[in-house]
C-alpha cells in the first residue's frame, strides 16, 4: 500500500472528527435531525481547519443510505465512492482554475439531470472567492432556486472577495483556528499511531509554528518525523531547521541587560555562523520580546508565551520597563522590513543589536513628563527639601583661590555687605522703568487705550508696535517710549508722526515723540534666579544628574 501522509491519513470522516469546531458542527448535525437541509452552504475560515472535509461528510450525510443522518455508516455504497472521491453525484470544483462563465453554464446544464445513484447531487466548490464576477452572476438564480435534489457547498479563505449576493442565499458557516493544545494532542496521537517517540516542546512547538492550521501541523509533523529517525526532540529541530534556542537568546538578552554589546554581537555572530538566517533570529528576537512584554503585562500562559514561565530568565523579565520592550519590537520590527533592502544585512544586524544594547538607559518622553510631574508634587508637598546654594559655589573660582586673611570672630558671624556699586552716567534710555509714571502730566490707562486705538486706525502693525513697549515716559514737551526689541524701536521711530497725531487727537496736546532701546532687569531678577537655581537643584537630586553645560 502507497504511504500516505498524516494530513491525508488523519483526515475527518465524521462530523465529530472536525477538531474545534463545535458550533459549525452542532448547527449542521441538528439540521439534519429536523430534516432542514439547505440548498446552499458558505465554510469560510482560515488554510488547513476543515472546511473541505466538512463539506465531503456533509456529503455523505446526506447521501448515506441510513440517512440523511448526522452519522453516516461509512460502508453503505454511497458513503464509500464518496470518501474515495468516485461518486458521480458529488462533484469537487477548484475555484482557482474554473472561473470563467462557461464552466459555471456546464453546471446550470448538469443540475438539470436527476443524480444517478445518490439521493442528492452535491456540488462542492472550493476557493469559490477566485470565481470571476460574471461567473458569480450567472450562478446567482441556480443557487437561489436551484432542483430540490441539489446542494451546492461553498469553501473559501477570503469571505470578504465572496460577493454580498452570493453570501445573503447561503447558509454561512465561520470556521476557526484550532488552539494549540488541541494541535498538540492530535500529533501526540499521530506520532503514536506511528510509533514515534516525541518530546513534549518539540510537538509544542510544531503546533506553535503551525498557527492554527491542523494540515499545516501535520506537513510539518512529517517533515521533523523524516529526520528524527524515530525520536523527536526540539534540539534536532532546532539543528535542521536554522532556529533559535531559548537558551542562547536569554544569553543574548542578559547581555544587553548589562549594556554589554561586545556580547551580544559575538553571542549572534556565533548563531548566525551556525546557519540560522538573519530574517529567522530576527523572528525569533521579536517573540522573545513579545513574550517578556506579555510576562510584563501579566500573561503567563504557555501557550502565548511559547515556552513556561519559568524558562525565561528572571534578569530578562525585570530589566526592562512595558515602554522599552515596546520600544525593542519597534527597532526590530523596523529592521526586518528594511534588512531586504540593504546592501549590507549582517552590518544593519549588528547596528540593531547595538540599538537594543542600550535599551535599558532608554527613557520615553512620557516616562520623563511622569517623573517631572512627580517633582513638581514632591517639592508642593514638601518631600524634596530645596536648600539655598552655598556662598562658596557661587563665588568665582578666582576669589576662592586667593586666601583672605581671618577675619575677626564678630566679622565672621555677618557675611560683609556688599559695596555699594559707583553710579555710572548713562544715557537716560539705557534703563527702562519698572512701570509707566501717572504722574501730573502721565496719561491714565483710559488716555493710553485710548492712544493705541487711535494709532490702530492709523496703521494696525504699528500699534502692535507700540504695544509692546515696556515703559511710557512722558514730560511736559515729549512723550518717551522704551522697548527692549530694536526692530520694534526702529519701527515706531520710522512713524513717529503719526504717533504724535494720534496723541494730539486723544490729549489735545503736541509732544516731541522719542525712542530708546533699554535692557532691562527687573528688581525682582535676583530672586527668580535664585529660585531657578533651587528647582535646578531639585532636579538634579531627583534623576542624580549632572550640569554638561551651562551658559548665562
Amino acid at each position: 500500500m502507497a504511504y500516505e501522509v498524516t494530513a491525508t491519513r488523519r483526515r475527518p470522516g465524521m462530523f465529530e472528527d472536525l477538531i474545534g469546531q463545535e458550533f459549525v458542527v452542532s448547527t449542521i448535525k441538528n439540521s439534519i435531525k429536523a430534516g432542514r437541509i439547505a440548498h446552499a452552504y458558505l465554510f469560510s475560515g482560515p488554510r488547513g481547519v476543515g472546511k473541505t472535509s466538512a463539506a465531503r461528510i456533509l456529503a455523505r450525510a446526506v447521501n448515506c443510505e441510513e440517512g440523511p443522518t448526522p452519522t453516516p455508516c461509512g460502508v453503505c455504497n454511497a458513503c464509500t465512492e464518496i470518501t474515495r472521491g468516485n461518486a458521480l453525484d458529488v462533484i469537487e470544483i477548484d475555484g482557482a482554475s474554473n472561473t470563467s462563465v462557461n464552466d459555471i453554464r456546464e453546471i446550470k446544464d448538469e443540475v438539470l439531470f436527476a443524480p444517478n445513484t445518490c439521493r442528492y447531487k452535491v456540488y462542492i466548490i472550493d476557493e469559490v472567492h477566485m470565481l470571476s464576477t460574471s461567473a458569480f452572476n450567472a450562478l446567482l438564480k441556480t443557487i437561489e432556486e436551484p432542483p430540490p435534489y441539489v446542494i451546492f457547498i461553498f469553501a473559501t479563505t477570503e469571505i470578504h472577495k465572496v460577493p454580498a449576493t452570493i453570501r445573503s442565499r447561503c447558509q454561512q458557516f465561520n470556521f476557526r483556528l484550532i488552539s494549540l493544545e488541541e494541535i498538540k494532542n492530535s500529533l501526540m496521537t499521530a506520532a503514536a499511531e506511528l510509533k514515534i517517540e516525541a518530546e513534549d516542546d518539540a510537538l509544542f512547538w510544531i503546533a506553535k509554528e503551525a498557527t492554527g492550521s491542523m494540515r499545516d501541523a501535520y506537513t510539518l509533523f512529517d517533515q521533523v518525523a523524516a529526520f528524527s529517525d524515530g525520536l523527536i526532540t526540539l534540539e534536532k529541530i532546532r539543528e535542521k531547521l536554522g532556529l533559535v534556542g531559548l537558551d542562547s537568546m536569554n544569553a543574548i538578552v542578559e547581555a544587553m541587560c548589562a549594556r554589554n554589546s561586545a556580547d551580544v554581537i559575538d553571542l549572534s555572530s556565533g548563531i548566525i555562523a551556525g546557519g540560522v538566517s538573519i530574517e529567522q533570529f530576527a523572528v525569533d528576537l521579536a517573540e522573545y520580546f513579545r513574550s517578556l512584554l506579555f510576562i510584563r503585562c501579566g500573561i503567563e500562559k504557555e501557550s502565548l508565551l511559547g515556552y513556561a514561565r519559568s524558562r525565561y530568565s528572571e534578569k530578562t523579565v525585570s530589566a526592562f520597563s512595558k515602554t522599552q520592550l515596546e520600544k525593542a519590537l519597534e527597532i526590530i520590527f523596523r529592521f526586518y522590513r528594511e534588512v531586504r533592502y540593504s546592501i549590507n544585512p549582517r552590518f544593519e544586524l549588528e547596528l540593531m543589536l547595538s540599538q537594543l544594547s542600550d535599551l535599558s538607559a532608554w527613557v520615553s518622553p512620557a516616562d520623563v513628563a511622569d517623573r517631572l510631574e512627580a517633582l513638581k508634587r514632591a517639592i508642593a508637598s514638601g518631600e524634596v527639601e530645596l536648600k539655598e546654594p552655598s556662598t562658596a559655589q557661587s563665588e568665582p573660582a578666582e576669589q576662592q583661590a586667593s586666601p583672605a586673611p581671618n577675619p575677626a570672630p564678630a566679622a565672621m558671624k555677618s557675611a560683609p555687605e556688599p559695596e555699594p556699586e559707583p553710579e555710572v552716567e548713562t544715557e537716560p534710555a539705557h534703563t527702562a522703568p519698572a512701570a509707566a509714571s501717572e504722574g501730573p502730566h502721565g496719561l491714565s490707562a483710559d488716555e493710553r487705550n485710548a492712544v493705541l486705538d487711535a494709532i490702530r486706525k492709523k496703521k494696525l502693525t504699528l500699534a502692535a508696535s507700540v504695544d509692546q513697549a515696556v515703559g511710557w515716559r512722558q514730560t511736559e514737551e515729549s512723550m518717551s517710549f522704551s522697548f527692549e526689541n530694536a526692530y520694534q524701536a526702529a519701527v515706531v521711530k520710522n512713524d513717529r508722526n503719526l504717533i504724535k497725531d494720534a496723541i494730539q487727537e486723544v490729549t489735545g496736546r503736541s509732544f516731541a515723540i522719542e525712542v530708546e532701546v533699554v535692557q532691562t532687569k527687573s528688581a525682582g531678577s535676583a530672586d527668580e534666579e535664585q529660585k531657578l537655581n533651587k528647582q535646578v537643584d531639585a532636579v538634579k537630586k531627583v534623576f542624580r544628574g549632572e550640569i554638561i553645560q551651562g551658559g548665562n
